[in-house]
């Protein structure tokens, strides 16, 4: 899950504003790995933050920052029929879990710049292709390969990239949801490491998760 350079940000208005793009697609991957495996009981994974901010790098170098870890699956196998049918179920899960993980990042990059420019965010101007233009080339680069894996029929691949599309908005946009990737993304801006341990995001994650829950 790496945030790249695009050419729509590679003259960001400032570069503490790139950092707030990046802070903010790095939170929605983060709370979505965390939060969203486990309220549909999937188990947990490692996963942290390593961040390019610190210590800017030349433009050949192709990712601001990236989630290290966080996938549910790490090697694809060669397709789903490839495995034991009673192994077929879970990797579904996993599968589709991953997808919207995956997607989850640019679209909190999207819903940030659309808050600070005083924009509506919706389904029909922020689209599956658009998501390259919020850091996503690799993420959606790593969606293909899950549904190149796992669905054989070109219609079936659409449609359910499509629907888990739609989740991972749904999800982002979620009120609660998106206070806890704001309350993350600051912190990525604010706690000045280049890689933010498991440990450190899952406590921001709680933390805010609870502050939510009593109402602050």
């Amino acid at each position: 899950m790496k945030r790249l350079h695009t050419p729509a940000h590679l003259n960001p208005r400032s570069q503490l504003e790139l950092f707030k793009q990046t802070a903010f697609h790095e939170a929605g991957h983060a709370v979505a790995i965390y939060l969203r495996n486990q309220q549909i009981q999937l188990p947990p994974v490692f996963f942290q933050i390593t961040l390019d901010a610190y210590e800017p790098k030349p433009l050949e170098n192709k990712y601001l920052a990236k989630v290290e870890g966080g996938h549910l699956i790490e090697n694809l196998p060669f397709s789903l029929t490839s495995l034991p049918e009673q192994q077929q179920s879970g990797y579904l899960a996993a599968f589709e879990a991953d997808i919207v993980n995956l997607l989850a990042g640019p679209l909190a990059e999207a819903k940030y710049i659309a808050l600070r420019d005083d924009e509506v965010i919706n389904r029909d101007i922020v689209n599956l292709n658009a998501l390259a233009f919020y850091g996503g080339a690799s993420d959606l680069e790593r969606v293909e390969a899950y549904i190149q894996c796992f669905i054989e029929n070109m219609q079936q691949r659409i449609d359910k990239v499509d629907a888990l599309f739609s989740v991972a908005f749904d999800f982002i946009n979620t009120r609660t949801h998106w206070k806890i990737i704001t309350d993350l993304a600051l912190h990525i801006i604010t706690c000045q490491k280049n890689t933010i341990p498991c440990e450190e995001i899952i406590n921001i994650i709680e933390q805010s998760l609870l502050r939510v829950s009593l109402g602050h």
